[in-house]
């Protein structure tokens, strides 16, 4: 069986299509936290910073930095001949009486591996199940954004760290965590200029996953495979940094400087394929290029899904890339995914999913489509979609209902921050919400919750998948991130980079984090796991597979 789409025909009927100007108003609507202090985090933990570039592909950070350093080439011979132009802002040349000195911006290193001083930054402890982190100091760092330029720092902080009040900066202000330019900021009405480098020290919390071990299938010298559990992220991103599938490797494996093949979804399990030189990290890549690396998935899906092989070829578009939401859209790229059923236990089909193509959440989004999402998926099988929930693409809500719909559905902070999205616009949701919380503040200064976690995905703020403008800015900070600030609204800055802080000693608590304050209740398994496991990844000269997950048997039940 086939599904195909005429693009034509969806374009009469009006299907699968998002308005242009919903997506406008998306794109405004979290358009403030796009950018954020912490988002190195996630950018810079891409393959570009987790593994060595390579040479004869040229990724979009090292061409920035070439770009930087042709410029920084030609400015010097320019200097030189004695006809330098000196543009306005720039940083490095002699101020003026009363203007204060900005140093030139520092070149950009697209190959930073972690190395074992940022695995010492702080300690796990198990509990409940979980792998937890002890909350710990960290600097999150950013050059000036172009649109800062002019403004106070009071200005920015109003306008784009709005989770924490002015309040909080003031006295952050007043314990030297906010500095610029290397020197401890003084007064919040400071003027920012055209590369000033800012840096605020925040007490970091991170998120629990499960507890499960992390299972290495293959180490050789060339690659290691490992069985990644569910809600481990691969890299660094939003608030995970530590509970992530390269940092464990790193503290308790003492690995590093691994070269990322491919990655899997924070809450997707099964095997992940790391090079461990360059060579063979370059023989994959160009496997995978050519699409000669097979991939095998199985997941289990509601309801009792067709018999026979079926091949889905219905285009994915990315609708928003701020919150990292797809669907079947005639506008969108060629996607291809191969399903065929294994077993039904009388309510949920276990299925076997061979994605031909690599489209973000290709097989979550096709599944959708044909009415069968997976079981336990947050987003594609929400109902925040309409009474059908995505099948056959018809769009029941614009782009912006559908986000705000899926804030409303996952509305308590313990419920919305499992969802595995970009939280650039959902933080905001967050911060809105913020008052309403049930959570308990605790009292006394000396108790502490053992934890101190609160439960945001891998593109959450705080910490990411991605953390956004609003969460960097506070004192308690991703992706999927991750803040993690995008290459393209930086063309005019250098890259944020993250650094190791002091290593904070366990149960700390710190007077000014907001997150200390609150007590939260851990996730439960069913909340971190969503049944969509990679089962295998063959190539021409090498397979590597995975038994089958316990909730792909066939009689397995759901309980709870």
């Amino acid at each position: 069986m086939h599904v195909r789409a005429s693009v034509e025909g969806l374009r009469q009927r009006n299907l699968l299509s998002v308005s242009s100007s919903a997506l406008m108003v998306v794109s405004r609507q979290f358009q403030t936290s796009s950018s954020t202090m912490a988002q190195a985090e996630c950018d810079g933990t891409t393959t570009a910073e987790v593994n060595i570039p390579v040479p004869d592909e040229k990724t979009a950070s090292q061409e920035a930095a070439e770009s930087g350093k042709r410029k920084s080439d030609e400015a010097a011979e320019e200097e030189t001949s004695g006809h330098s132009k000196r543009r306005r802002g720039a940083g490095g040349k002699k101020p003026r009486p009363g203007e204060r000195y900005i140093p030139p911006p520092q070149k950009r290193n697209p190959g930073v591996s972690f190395s074992q001083e940022h695995f010492d930054e702080t300690s796990y402890y198990f509990e409940g199940g979980l792998r937890k982190v002890h909350p710990y100091y960290f600097d999150f760092k950013t050059y000036c954004k172009g649109r800062w330029i002019g403004k106070s720092l009071m200005e920015v902080f109003k306008s784009e760290f709005r989770t924490e009040s002015i309040e909080y900066y003031q006295m952050a202000v007043k314990e030297g965590r906010i500095r610029l330019n290397e020197k401890p900021v003084e007064d919040l009405s400071l003027v920012l200029r055209n590369n000033d480098h800012m840096k605020n020290t925040v007490h970091r919390h991170e998120p629990p996953v499960v507890g499960r071990p992390l299972e290495v299938l293959v180490d050789d010298g060339e690659v290691l495979v490992v069985n990644k559990p569910a809600s481990i992220p691969v890299h660094p991103c939003g608030r995970f940094r530590h509970n992530t599938v390269i940092f464990i490797l790193g503290k308790e494996r003492g690995v590093s400087e691994l070269h990322t093949v491919h990655r899997l979804d924070r809450l997707t399990s099964g095997v992940l394929l790391f090079a461990r030189t360059l060579e063979t990290s370059q023989k994959l890549d160009k496997l995978v290029r050519d699409r000669q690396l097979e991939k095998e998935y199985v997941c289990r899906v509601e309801g009792d899904f067709p018999e026979g092989e079926m091949t889905c070829e219905l285009p994915i578009l990315v609708v928003s890339f701020k919150i990292g939401l797809c669907r079947v859209d005639p506008k969108g790229k060629e996607s291809r995914t191969v399903f065929q059923k294994i077993s039904f236990n009388g309510k949920t089909s276990v299925v076997r999913c061979l994605p031909l193509t690599g489209r973000t959440h290709q097989i979550r989004v096709h599944l959708q489509y044909l009415g069968f999402p997976i079981l336990n998926d947050p987003i594609y099988g929400s109902s925040a979609w309409g009474p059908n929930r995505g099948k056959g693409g018809v769009p029941e809500k614009s782009t912006k209902e559908l986000l705000q719909a899926l804030v409303e559905e996952h509305r308590s902070p313990e419920s919305l921050h499992l969802l595995d999205i970009l939280d650039d616009g959902i933080e905001r949701a967050v911060a809105k919400n913020k008052q309403s919380e049930k959570m308990h503040l605790l009292d006394s200064p000396s108790e502490l919750n053992r934890s101190g976690e609160s439960h945001l995905s891998d593109t959450q703020v705080q910490a990411c998948s991605g953390e956004t403008v609003e969460e960097a800015g506070q004192g308690c900070m991703d992706p999927n991130g991750n803040g993690t600030s995008s290459p393209k609204t930086q063309a005019n800055t250098n890259a944020n980079q993250t650094e190791p802080n002091q290593k904070s000693p366990p149960e700390v608590r710190d007077h000014l984090c907001s997150e200390c304050k609150l007590v939260r209740p851990d996730p439960t398994e069913k909340e971190l796991i969503m049944y969509l496991h990679a089962l295998r990844y063959k190539g021409p000269d090498f397979e590597y597979s995975t038994p089958l997950p316990e909730w792909a048997e066939e009689d397995w039940v759901e309980t709870g």
